[in-house]
């Protein structure tokens, strides 16, 4: 097949993709496409095939950024737990944009996460999220992250704490000094880990506070 019959192929593929997902939103029946929607999600993130996984949940994390409602929230962050980086990379991106556009969906959604006592990776990127739209009430639900198990959660959470530049966040970070947690931290020693303490007061200074 010459290149160019190839990419007659692509357009064609492109535009068959794009008119099958505006018939797919523009379902008449919202319940049974959050319903197709979450299962799919679901679906994906038990695949054997990584590639195939991957795949399926960045076009999930597209659409379901385009339904509103706390059950495409929920999915949302599902996705974001995802062990591939790109994978949850593109979710970010989705949950950034539904966050600034319903930004209450997010934080019930993420109220909801903490609430389950869910572990894993889409605990150290919430924290950031929250910090980059920046909501008044995103300062509370940081916090929240501070009182987990998981240290690389807790470090999350300090990072995205300083990062909101908020003064009133030093009565959360102070009990944090002295905590001899290790947390992996990309800008640290040749070893690349600190303590959660160390972390915590970089922060209190970063605020304003007494290091």
């Amino acid at each position: 097949m010459a290149a160019s019959e190839h990419l007659s192929t692509l357009f064609d593929a492109d535009r068959a993709s794009r008119k099958a997902e505006s018939a797919l939103l523009g379902s008449s029946d919202e319940k049974a496409l959050i319903a197709l929607l979450g299962g799919a999600v679901d679906e994906a993130l038990g695949l054997p095939d990584p590639s195939e996984a991957a795949t399926r949940l960045e076009r999930l994390a597209d659409l379901c950024a385009q339904v509103p409602g706390p059950a495409m929230a929920d999915a949302l962050i599902r996705i974001l737990g995802a062990d591939d980086p790109a994978v949850r990379v593109t979710a970010g991106e989705a949950i950034l944009d539904v966050g600034f556009d319903r930004y209450a969906e997010i934080a019930r959604a993420i109220e909801r996460t903490l609430d389950s006592g869910v572990t894993g990776p889409a605990m150290s990127e919430l924290p950031f999220v929250l910090a980059e739209i920046g909501e008044p009430s995103a300062l509370k639900l940081i916090r929240r992250f501070l009182a987990q198990e998981d240290a690389e959660t807790v470090g999350a959470g300090i990072e995205a704490l300083a990062s909101l530049g908020d003064p009133s966040a030093l009565e959360a970070l102070e009990p944090l000094r002295g905590d001899e947690r290790m947390v992996e931290v990309p800008e640290a020693d040749e070893e690349g880990t600190v303590t959660l303490g160390e972390l915590a007061e970089a922060a209190i200074e970063e605020l304003g506070g007494q290091g």
